[in-house]
């Protein structure tokens, strides 16, 4: 009997995966546990819709990634932070200031946890980040630090 996996069964599938199964396995197992359907018309073209939805949802996301580094790759971020002791800075920037400055001043919203801060910002001057927008997708900025 074929079934579809609604969830990771171990030593038998994965989740949305078709096999073949034997029939007690499928009916005394996996169907009254709710871990598999069976691979009938109707089942198959729904997951078949739900894999052309994920693979779209990717395709955008990609997409979107792609266009954020087009616009940011290789940009001058000016990241403004106020002066301590001694003319250094008072406490430091981090990846979510220079997320905060990158959305103002380009208007691409990252989250802070794709940037990636060769040292910790302590002092004034330029500084190189990595920005992880998607796998295998990725742009560097120089991030100039000045007083307010």
């Amino acid at each position: 009997m074929k079934v579809i996996y609604l969830q990771d069964v171990k030593g038998s599938g994965k989740k949305g995966e078709v096999k073949n199964v034997a029939d007690g396995y499928a009916r005394n197992m996996l169907f009254p546990k709710g871990l598999a359907i069976e691979a009938n018309a109707k089942n198959m073209s729904e997951l078949a819709g739900k894999n052309a939805s994920a693979a779209h949802k990717i395709d955008v996301e990609k997409q979107k990634a792609n266009e954020i580094a087009d616009t940011i790759s290789g940009k001058t971020v000016k990241a403004i932070a106020k002066v301590g002791a001694g003319g250094r800075l008072f406490g430091a920037v981090t990846a979510q200031n220079i997320a905060d400055c990158i959305e103002k001043q380009y208007g691409c919203k990252i989250d802070k946890k794709k940037i990636s801060l060769k040292t910790d910002i302590k002092n004034f001057g330029t500084y190189e980040a990595d920005i992880k927008l998607y796998a295998g997708i990725s742009a560097k900025v120089t991030v100039e630090v000045s007083e307010n």
